[in-house]
C-alpha cells in the first residue's frame, strides 16, 4: 500500500501521537503507572456531580435524549449554546459578540488544525506562508498540525532568573525588530495563555505588543486559552482576556472537566467563523452535540464561571503549590530550576547541564512507571542550526500534577530519585 504525502506525514511518528499512545497504551492495560504526562484534567467531586446531574436530567427528557444521540447540530455548533456563550462573553468583558462570531469543533486540537491551514501553507499565487510562535516552549499538539514542511516558524524565549531555583520566558520582542522581518512569510501568530507546557503567562503588555504586531502586519492573533479565561481560569496571576476583530481566541471545555466531550470553542471575526464552519461541515459533517448539552445550563446561568473561580482554579492553585514544594525539596542540591507557575497544570523542569538528555530520563522514567513528556517536543519551528543545538532544549521535562495526590507525591519522588542519578553519571 502506497501512501500520499498527506498519508506518509500523518501516520509518520509525532510528539502528540507517541504522548497519547503512551497514556492509551498505559490505561487500557490496567498497568499500575503513575500518569504524570498528559493533560488530562483532575476529577473534581463538585464538577462532576454537576455533570452527573446534568446528564440525569438528559436521560429523563425523551426530548434532550433524542437530541443529544440523533439530531445533527449544524456545522457551526449547537445555535442555543453559541448564543448563551455570546452572551456570557459580552456581559463579562464587554465584547459586543452576535452568534456570528462563535463556532464550535470537535475538540481544540482540530481548531487549531483547521485553522493552521486555513491561514498557512501553500498559497495560490505561489506563496508559502508560516505560523509565527512567539515564544517556544509551546504545546505539543501544534508541531504536526501543518499539511506543508517548516509550517512553524518560533523564536527563543529571554529568560528571566527570578531566584537560583526559579525563572520565566518572556517574549524576545527583539528579534522582530531586524529589517529582514519574518512577517513577509508568517499568516498567523499564535500563543497558548497559559502556556501549555511551561504554565507561563503572558502578560498583558506582551499581548498587547503583539496583538499591535499582528494589526501591522495584516495577519490574525491566535490565543490558545484552553487553560484560561473566563473557564477553566486556570490563571495564578493578573491576565486581562483580550478579543478584537484581528484576534482569533479559541477556549475549551476540557480542562473544565470534559475532555471527553470534545469541544473546541472558536471566536473570532464572522468570515473566519464562516470559513471554519465550512471546514467542519467537510471535516465532520456536523459538530458533537455532548459537550455543549452539558455544559449549556452552566453557560446560561453563568454557574461555569463561579465554579472556575471558587472550585477549579483553587483546586490546581493548592496541588501546584503542594508538588512545587514536594519535588523542590527532593531535587534540593541540584542545579535545577522550575518554571514559575503562573497557570495550566504542569511543573516546567529545566536540569542545567544534566549528563542525561531528557529523552532519556523520559524513557528510565517510563520504565520506573511513571509517565512525563520529554521537553524537546514542545520547541516547533525552531529548525536552524543554531536552534537545533540549543542546549536548553534538550535540558527540560514537562511534569503533570493534576491526578490523585498520593500518585502525585510518589511519581513525584521516583522522578528526583532519577535526575539525582542522572546528575551521579557526570
Amino acid at each position: 500500500m502506497k501512501l500520499s504525502n498527506f498519508g506518509e506525514k500523518f501516520t509518520s511518528q509525532a510528539g502528540i501521537t507517541s504522548l497519547m499512545d503512551d497514556l492509551g497504551n498505559a490505561l487500557s492495560s490496567g498497568s499500575d503507572m503513575i500518569m504524570m504526562g498528559g493533560g488530562n484534567p483532575a476529577h473534581i467531586p463538585e464538577v462532576q456531580a454537576v455533570f452527573k446531574k446534568r446528564l440525569s436530567d438528559i436521560l429523563a427528557s425523551k426530548q434532550d435524549f433524542q437530541r443529544l444521540i440523533g439530531i445533527y447540530d449544524p456545522p457551526q455548533g449547537s445555535i442555543e449554546f453559541v448564543k448563551s456563550m455570546c452572551q456570557l462573553l459580552n456581559d463579562q468583558y464587554g465584547w459586543g459578540l452576535g452568534p456570528e462570531n462563535i463556532a464550535l469543533t470537535n475538540g481544540s486540537q482540530a481548531a487549531f488544525f483547521m485553522l493552521f491551514n486555513l491561514f498557512a501553507g501553500d498559497f495560490s499565487d505561489g506563496s508559502q506562508k508560516q505560523i509565527q510562535l512567539p515564544l517556544a516552549p509551546e504545546y505539543i499538539g501544534y508541531s504536526d498540525a501543518g499539511l506543508v514542511d517548516k509550517f512553524f516558524k518560533a523564536n527563543r524565549p529571554t529568560i528571566d532568573h527570578l531566584d537560583s531555583h526559579t525563572f520565566k520566558y518572556h517574549i524576545d520582542f527583539e528579534q522582530y525588530k531586524a529589517p529582514s522581518s519574518v512577517f513577509s512569510t508568517t499568516g498567523a501568530i499564535c500563543v497558548s495563555r497559559p502556556t501549555n507546557p511551561t504554565g507561563n503567562v503572558l502578560t498583558d503588555d506582551e499581548v498587547s505588543r503583539l496583538d499591535a504586531l499582528a494589526k501591522r502586519h495584516d495577519v490574525p492573533l491566535i490565543i490558545d486559552g484552553a487553560y484560561g479565561t473566563p473557564f477553566p481560569n486556570l490563571i495564578f496571576t493578573q491576565a486581562q482576556p483580550v478579543w478584537n476583530e484581528n484576534t482569533i481566541l479559541c477556549l475549551s471545555l476540557s480542562k473544565f472537566g470534559l475532555p471527553a466531550a470534545r469541544t473546541g470553542i472558536v471566536v473570532a471575526e464572522e468570515k473566519v467563523i464562516k470559513a471554519l464552519s465550512g471546514v467542519n461541515a467537510i471535516m465532520n459533517l456536523a459538530t458533537g452535540s455532548f459537550g455543549s448539552m452539558l455544559a449549556h445550563d452552566l453557560v446560561k446561568t453563568k454557574e461555569i464561571i463561579r465554579l472556575s473561580n471558587d472550585v477549579v482554579r483553587p483546586y490546581y492553585l493548592e496541588k501546584a503549590q503542594k508538588a512545587e514544594c514536594l519535588l523542590k525539596t527532593k531535587l534540593e542540591g541540584l542545579p535545577y530550576a522550575l518554571h514559575k507557575i503562573e497557570g495550566a497544570m504542569f511543573l516546567w523542569l529545566w536540569l542545567k547541564d544534566c549528563p542525561v538528555s531528557n529523552q532519556e530520563l523520559y524513557e528510565r522514567l517510563k520504565a520506573k512507571g511513571v509517565l512525563v513528556v520529554s521537553g524537546h517536543h514542545f520547541f516547533p519551528g525552531l529548525d536552524s542550526v543554531d536552534d537545533a543545538t540549543w542546549q536548553h532544549k534538550k535540558e527540560c521535562l514537562r511534569i503533570t500534577y493534576s491526578q490523585d495526590e498520593a500518585l502525585v507525591e510518589k511519581g513525584l519522588s521516583i522522578i528526583a530519585q532519577e535526575i539525582h542519578q542522572a546528575y551521579q553519571e557526570k
